[in-house]
């Protein structure tokens, strides 16, 4: 039985929209029927994320977005409101995991835990927060956080990327609890996946083995299978779905 993902005439904005699993999220919804705005702050990234919406016929904006920057948030909604005509659907998938930021507590500089927080977390409520009218004014809307299975578990030498994810799912669920039944709020927690943040991971050959040999299916995952269960998340197929954090990793947070 196939399951049929119907997102035409959504808007969807993707915030961290222009490479890896955002990427290939913005170029689903497309594919389901959304018009796209995919986000990041470098403008040439924003500008090619854009025209490969528009290459699957569907309207896209570009927009540079830095999401620790609230007034650039706000603009970002104000103006994909403005031009396309609704807000119905907000991918949060900006997100950082900076080496500066990891190892065992005591040798994690404050300012770089900061900083990873104020993306990842902070970030995603910013969004969360500014495109709430825009989500409740047209009596519906859905709203699909990027997590982590970081925001399942706990990891070492990564404490800045795993509070901030474990937020996110947190978050999720007082704003599907806040939002019900007009809008709903889910996470998605990807486990490792075929992306440029796993690319040196992967090059080593050791490590990638030992890791793969812990993921009960045998693999990382390809971007677009993230991407297949963001789009049911957002789509009408996950109607009765809210206040989920769902874990797209061959089984890993299984064991």
């Amino acid at each position: 039985m196939t399951v049929e993902l119907d997102l035409a005439d959504s808007v969807a904005v993707v915030t961290g929209g222009t490479r890896g699993i955002g990427r290939a999220i913005a170029e689903r919804l497309a594919e389901a029927g959304a018009d796209v705005v995919p986000t990041a702050r470098t403008e040439a990234e924003v500008e090619a994320a854009a025209t490969a919406i528009q290459d699957r016929g569907r309207d896209a904006l570009a927009i540079p977005v830095d999401v620790t920057d609230r007034a650039e948030v706000a603009a970002l909604f104000e103006r994909t409101a403005a031009e396309l005509g609704s807000v119905d659907v907000l991918v949060n998938n900006a997100g950082v995991n900076p080496v500066a930021a990891m190892g065992e507590p005591q040798d994690v500089p404050p300012e770089e835990f900061r900083e990873a927080v104020a993306i990842n977390l902070q970030g995603t409520f910013a969004c969360t927060h500014e495109a709430g009218e825009y989500l409740l004014a047209d009596g519906g809307g859905s709203v699909v956080n990027v997590a982590s299975t970081s925001g399942l578990v706990g990891t070492k030498r990564q404490h800045a990327y795993v509070a901030s994810k474990h937020g996110i799912v947190g978050l999720t669920k007082s704003v599907a609890l806040d939002w019900a039944p007009t809008v709903r709020a889910n996470a998605i927690a990807p486990g490792y996946a075929e992306t440029d943040m796993t690319a040196d991971l992967r090059a080593n050959e050791d490590l990638y083995e030992s890791i793969r040999a812990d993921i009960p299916a045998d693999r990382f995952a390809a971007p677009a299978e993230i991407a297949d269960a963001a789009a049911f998340l957002a789509s009408d197929a996950a109607a009765y779905v809210t206040g989920e954090c769902l874990a797209v990793d061959g089984g890993w947070t299984a064991r």
